[in-house]
């Protein structure tokens, strides 16, 4: 069903113990979406904050009307905050940053004149970047590389700088680790992605808090985002295929292996051969019981958290807006 918004953008910015960066962001992009002067709201989630991030919101909010603040009780990382922000938000689009002004604020128009274009979610892809090139460029580029033959989604940088319908935005049912993976989230589900290329910046204040270990998270992520992509989410079809190429294997192992015993009584038991024929059957049973487990819990994750998996891109006719 349709909806419609009083607020046009909300920004959805996680930050943890950025005492440093808060006013200087809240200012820039209280400013940048002040120029644009559509209805806005500035969330910003304290994920867990243990030095004067908490504190300095509540002065700035006072300040800043459009401001809404929430802190979390415990550090529970970028990604569920990020959730929180975007679940608490009332924006017909949510723009994605970050609060260390390595995206600029500034940026924000050109992400909306390029959504104008037809587009579900925009990326905001990083040129002239001034971190690492061994500790962040270098797994960034491999990382974004492998997503994008894994998924199909053509987006070059997929974490950061992002614009995001707000009705698809709050409809995602985002796991850890997520925040990284939401252009190809939003292309698996047929939501049209685009890109813009935007200067990076370096961090206003501070340091990251991130390092080179945040790199093997990457890459388990890409590993689940590539079985749910290339079986469409169908765990039966991967583990399924898996035992059948197992029994594939034993149906031309025990033939050989029984012409032998009976055509020339070779023993059976000690063979090589036979225990991994063996070894191979009991594994295809293991990977038939595994995929229709697992099946059956996905169908109830996704009856349960009311998952859709596709988006309407126009409704012919179009449907009577509700009113919030």
């Amino acid at each position: 069903m349709m909806t419609t918004h009083s607020i046009e953008v909300s920004t959805v910015t996680p930050v943890h113990n950025e005492e440093l960066c808060i006013e200087e962001f809240v200012r820039r992009t209280d400013a940048a979406l002040s120029a644009l002067q559509v209805p806005y709201e500035i969330i910003i989630v304290s994920d867990g904050s243990t030095d004067r991030t908490e504190a300095l919101l509540r002065e700035l909010a006072p300040r800043y009307p459009r401001l809404c603040v929430l802190m979390l009780s415990r550090n529970v990382g970028q990604c569920s905050a990020m959730y929180a922000g975007m679940q608490a938000s009332r924006g017909r689009r949510i723009v994605v940053l970050d609060g260390d002004l390595q995206h600029a604020p500034e940026s924000i128009g050109m992400l909306l004149r390029k959504m104008d274009e037809g587009y579900v979610l925009v990326s905001a892809s990083r040129i002239l970047r001034k971190e690492s090139m061994m500790l962040k460029r270098i797994p960034s580029l491999i990382a974004n590389f492998i997503l994008r033959r894994v998924t199909g989604c053509e987006i070059r940088d997929m974490g950061g700088f992002k614009l995001i319908d707000g009705d698809i935005a709050r409809s995602l049912r985002l796991r850890p680790g997520h925040h990284r993976l939401l252009p190809a989230l939003v292309h698996m589900r047929g939501g049209a992605t685009g890109e813009v290329f935007v200067e990076s910046f370096a961090r206003y204040a501070g340091h990251s808090h991130y390092g080179i270990s945040r790199s093997f998270d990457v890459l388990f992520d890409i590993l689940m985002l590539g079985f749910q992509s290339s079986f469409k989410a169908r765990p039966l079809y991967l583990f399924g295929r898996i035992g059948v190429l197992l029994l594939t294997v034993d149906c031309i192992v025990m033939p050989w292996l029984l012409y032998e015993k009976f055509a020339h009584d070779v023993d059976l038991g000690t063979r090589p051969p036979f225990l991994v024929a063996i070894m191979f059957f009991l594994s295809a049973l293991f990977f038939f019981a595994m995929g229709f487990v697992l099946e059956l819990l996905s169908d109830a994750n996704n009856a349960i958290g009311g998952i859709k998996p596709y988006i309407v891109r126009e409704s012919i006719p179009t449907k009577p807006s509700s009113h919030l």
